[in-house]
């Protein structure tokens, strides 16, 4: 996808790589999760991904183990296939730099709040102007059409801003929580992955590049009321919010005699096949709440509550001889530990350890998807900050000495910096 006038750089990128995206270059200007983990997506599957980093690194590169060497578990988990570039784009050499970095890139993504890329002289209108093929994609906190729009946004404050929080705690106990992993930022990076692929296929029509804005807020309240609008979905409302078997106190994993295991009894031959199994098919016709979905829906706390009552009896072992799993979603619940034992991930290959060049061994998840044809491959580590400022640089065409001048401002920096020229 790279423009019709393939510079020297850009057959050197596309040279070792692999997968759908192996002729794109992508400018990444995004820090924590939800931007990251959007990138590392482009990445896995063969686009050419350059992290421009502040002198300091990205913030998730020094939590947890090895964060002294910049290289904590976070940080290793979101940017694999990327190769890290500093530069200070408060400084104007910095800021040259990057314009010279997007005359050959094919999308530029960005968390820095629009306010502050427009300070900085590199809104969609400095951009473009260099680069008119260019997608300029902005992950926000929230739309820049609305009141909230100079608001920054965590994942935490989505999750109680979009009614989640709320929605957990209505389920359990009555007390909010946030659901323990960085959903809405993950989320969002997932979705702008896809609005940004895309884009680079309308510019493949067009020939023109666009800005494009992913909303934190906006993207992920359709996770949540596509579930919980419920009767609001109608007017006047038929009925209240939430759906009820996601709303049930009692819908969870559920205790045998040595575990707990997810047991999903949901259509009409599931509650025929369970209550057949536990002895009591005649509820079938003599109690109502079984008629159809929609009267179990109604009941379907009281339903799932019978359901725990009777699991606890048997082992996990003997409900999967029991419930044929083939009919029956039955499955024994993971923990962290034993999910790394699992069996049909050790069949696929899915974890595997490798060398970093730096940490040592680490763990690394595969990509989830399978390519008869272009198959992406993981073909670089997580890279220490700056170690590939030179490489980068030299290839839009700097040499030695522009990048020592560079070096010597403070403008950019690489992983083993050296003592400016007297």
């Amino acid at each position: 996808m790279a423009s019709s006038s393939m510079t020297a750089s850009s057959t050197i990128r596309s040279a070792d790589s692999t997968g759908p995206l192996h002729d794109v270059r992508v400018l990444d200007l995004t820090t924590v999760f939800m931007g990251p983990s959007c990138t590392q997506l482009l990445g896995d599957l063969g686009a050419d991904v350059i992290k421009i980093e502040a002198p300091g690194g990205d913030s998730t590169r020094h939590i947890g183990p090895c964060g002294e060497q910049g290289l904590g578990p976070l940080f290793l988990g979101l940017n694999r296939n990327k190769r890290s570039v500093v530069l200070d784009l408060k400084k104007p050499e910095g800021r040259a730099a990057l314009l010279r970095l997007a005359q050959d890139a094919d999308v530029l993504a960005t968390n820095v709040r629009p306010a502050g890329m427009r300070r900085l002289g590199l809104g969609f209108e400095q951009l473009s102007s260099v680069n008119p093929r260019l997608i300029y994609a902005s992950m926000v906190g929230f739309s820049q059409r609305g009141p909230y729009a100079p608001k920054a946004a965590f994942d935490d404050m989505i999750q109680a801003a979009t009614g989640l929080a709320a929605a957990v705690g209505e389920g359990s106990d009555g007390v909010p929580r946030y659901l323990p992993i960085t959903i809405a930022d993950r989320s969002v990076g997932l979705y702008a992955f896809g609005v940004i692929s895309a884009a680079l296929y309308a510019r493949e029509r067009t020939g023109v590049g666009q800005s494009i804005e992913i909303p934190m807020f906006e993207t992920m309240i359709p996770y949540v009321l596509g579930d919980h609008l419920y009767g609001h979905t109608f007017h006047p409302p038929k009925a209240g919010f939430g759906y009820p078997r996601l709303m049930s106190p009692n819908r969870r994993p559920y205790k045998t005699k040595d575990g707990y295991v997810c047991c999903l009894i949901y259509t009409d031959l599931h509650w025929h096949i369970f209550l057949n199994a536990v002895g009591k098919s005649e509820l079938l016709q003599t109690d109502p709440r079984f008629a159809n979905i929609r009267t179990r829906t109604q009941a379907i706390d009281e339903l799932y509550q019978m359901v725990a009552g009777e699991l606890v009896h048997r082992t996990t072992a003997e409900w999967r001889e029991v419930l044929p799993e083939s009919e029956i979603p039955i499955f024994p619940m993971h923990t962290f530990d034993s999910l790394l034992q699992d069996e049909h991930l050790s069949a696929t290959g899915f974890f595997k350890q490798t060398e970093h060049p730096v940490v040592g061994k680490i763990l690394e998840t595969a990509v989830p998807s399978e390519w008869s044809g272009t198959k992406p491959t993981q073909r670089k580590p997580v890279p220490t900050l700056g170690e590939h400022t030179a490489e980068v640089l030299h290839e839009v065409g700097l040499g030695d000495a522009e990048i020592d001048v560079l070096l010597a401002q403070g403008a950019v920096r690489t992983a083993n910096p050296k003592e400016p020229q007297a």
